[in-house]
This record gives C-alpha cells, sequence and structure tokens, in this order.
C-alpha cells in the first residue's frame, strides 16, 4: 500500500484511507540537514525539518501540502524540485464564514481524490468513505476518553501515532493493566499547576517539553498545539452519512479545526476559552517557531484577550541546545504561578 505523507491538520486522512492508500501524519525529528538547499535565516524550523523528512522519504508515495502558511508554500516548491515523490499543493482559505467558502474546500478534497488516483489510489463508494470515518472517529473519541489517565507527554504522543498510523495503532487502552497503571499514574499527580500550551506544530524532540513541566510541578492539561487537540477535527455528525460522506468530512475538518491563518481566527479564541475554563488552567505557554511570522503576530493578541499569565518560548528548532534555557524559564513561570 503506498504511503501519502503529508503534515498539515487539513488534510483529512479518511479521505486518502478511503483511496485505498495510507495516510502518515509526518512529524519531523529534527530540523535535518537540507539547508544548504536555502539559508536557515528566515525560514521555519519546523519547515526545514518537514522537508529533510520528505527527502529522505523512502517509502512515500506521494506527499499533500497545503497553503494554510506562506512557508509551506515555499516548502512546495522545494519539494517539486528536490525530491522524486509527486506533490500536491491543496488550496486551504483563510476565509471561513460562508457556505462558498466550505465548498471550495470540498471542491479541493476532491480535486486531491483525483491526484490520488492518479498515482495508485482508486474512487471510493460512499459506503466506503462512510465506513472509514466512522473508524477514525471512534479511534479519536477513545483517545479523548483516555487523557486524564495518561501524563501529558503519553496523551500527546498518541496523538501524534494517530496522525501517523491511523486506527490501526490508535491508542485505545485495552490492556486492563495498562489502564489501571495509567489510572494510577492520575491519582499519584493530582497535585500539580494546570498548563495550557498554545502554538504551531510540535517536532518529535520537543515533547520534552512536557516532561520539563512535569518536573517543575505543572502538568499540559490542554495542548493547543497544531500536533495536539486544537489539530484534530470535530466529532464526526453520523446522521445521513451514506448520502453525502464527503461534505460531512469537509465540514469536520474545515469547520472543526481552529488555526491562526484563519481571518478572523475569533473562533479559535472561542475555542481556547471554553476549554481553558472547563480545565481550570492557571498559565499558558505560547510556544512558536522564530522566522513564525503569523505566531509572533499573534503573541499580542492573546495576550490582550486571555486574562491568564502567558509564556512566550521561542525555539530556532534545535530542542537539545535550547532546553537548559527552556527548562530554566518554565521553572521560573512555575514558581510564580505556585
Amino acid at each position: 500500500m503506498r504511503t501519502i505523507v503529508y503534515t498539515c491538520p487539513y488534510v483529512p486522512a479518511e479521505w486518502i484511507a478511503a483511496h485505498g492508500l495510507r495516510p502518515s501524519r509526518v512529524m519531523p525529528d529534527s530540523v535535518g540537514s537540507v539547508f544548504s538547499l536555502a539559508g536557515r535565516e528566515g525560514v521555519c524550523p519546523y519547515v526545514r525539518g518537514f522537508i529533510a523528512e520528505v527527502t529522505k522519504n523512502d517509502r512515500g508515495g506521494a506527499v499533500v501540502v497545503t497553503t494554510v502558511c506562506d512557508q509551506m508554500r515555499r516548502a512546495f516548491d522545494i519539494v517539486t524540485r528536490k525530491c522524486e515523490l509527486p506533490a500536491f499543493l491543496m488550496n486551504v482559505p483563510n476565509t471561513w464564514q460562508s457556505a462558498a467558502v466550505q465548498e471550495l474546500y470540498t471542491d479541493e478534497l476532491r480535486r486531491l481524490g483525483r491526484f490520488l488516483i492518479r498515482h495508485g489510489g482508486k474512487s471510493p463508494s460512499n459506503d466506503a468513505l462512510a465506513a472509514i470515518m466512522l473508524e477514525y472517529d471512534i479511534a479519536r473519541t477513545s483517545i479523548f476518553a483516555a487523557r486524564e489517565r495518561l501524563s501529558a507527554r503519553e496523551y500527546a504522543e498518541r496523538i501524534a501515532a494517530f496522525g501517523r498510523d491511523g486506527p490501526s495503532s490508535s491508542c485505545v487502552l485495552r490492556d486492563a493493566s495498562c489502564v489501571e497503571r495509567n489510572t494510577q499514574y492520575a491519582i499519584r499527580n493530582t497535585r500539580y499547576v494546570p498548563l495550557a500550551i498554545i502554538g504551531g506544530p510540535l517536532m518529535k524532540q520537543e515533547f520534552r517539553i512536557f516532561d520539563i513541566v512535569a518536573e517543575s510541578g505543572g502538568r499540559i492539561v490542554l495542548d493547543a498545539t497544531e500536533t495536539g487537540e486544537r489539530g484534530m477535527c470535530a466529532p464526526l455528525d453520523a446522521e445521513g452519512l451514506r448520502e453525502d460522506p464527503l461534505s460531512k468530512l469537509a465540514r469536520a475538518y474545515f469547520g472543526g479545526i481552529q488555526d491562526v491563518s484563519r481571518r478572523p481566527d475569533s473562533e479559535l479564541y472561542d475555542w481556547f476559552e471554553e476549554k481553558l475554563t472547563e480545565r481550570a488552567v492557571r498559565g499558558i505557554i505560547f510556544r512558536r517557531y522564530v522566522w513564525c511570522d503569523m505566531w509572533h503576530a499573534e503573541l499580542g493578541r492573546l495576550k490582550d484577550l486571555i486574562d491568564l499569565p502567558v509564556l512566550d518560548i521561542d525555539t530556532a528548532g534545535d530542542f537539545e541546545s535550547e532546553e537548559n534555557r527552556t527548562a530554566g524559564r518554565i521553572g521560573a513561570f512555575m514558581e510564580m504561578l505556585q
């Protein structure tokens, strides 16, 4: 089965799987060394890491990139020049208020479907697509249900594994001993300062930030990064699913994932504030990549709209060299909150 790699949450894995292909959401391990291609200055570390992962990927059948950010548009240009994988650029509208915009996104899914068929896929029936959508929805529900039984890092890693491998390796806690072990973890760790983290996507090595917070007496109870809960689509509306599953899929993704790229991004703040209240969050870690203009510009707006302490952490993508600095800043932030 050919693998289709992508990283943007607005690419529905179910649509790729329904074409008989294997969707795999890339999470770079590091920034890589390909950036003799274009200097490091001004290039988002995550984009550098993504290009490195794609160019060395020997299992992929194709790559899908979206227009959500300008840096990723540039990544598409580099991938098409430097990589043998077929590449598809999917247009994701920034505005969202009208039915016409939703239909534009749905048309892009149809165009993606034609690309997938050209590269080894098959056209899915409504029944086949609906069945896959239900399978993914059940797996997502199981992941969400496990949140309080897991450490913050384990929860984030399960979301990442679901994006990479789909429901087959999903994070349903089937083993009773595993359930008991993680329930005991939750019982032992009830005295902590609840925090949220918000920002763009994380790379694998950056999951260490969840441990740093825990070692400082906190717990990230809301992962609002692009690779966390915020990057998961809305629950599936199963009513009338088999009649028009593609429209339901588009609504769950385009209508259910909130992002800083949207204009306006008011729904992002509505979602975030609701979750902050629901989980009694006391502080926010604002994590952004150097040269990510969208998130950098959002810092002041977040501080104006959310009445909670905010710790701004920027990163150049080399977490190992930055770890002591990050740990020190998080430790000081936790002392202030305790």
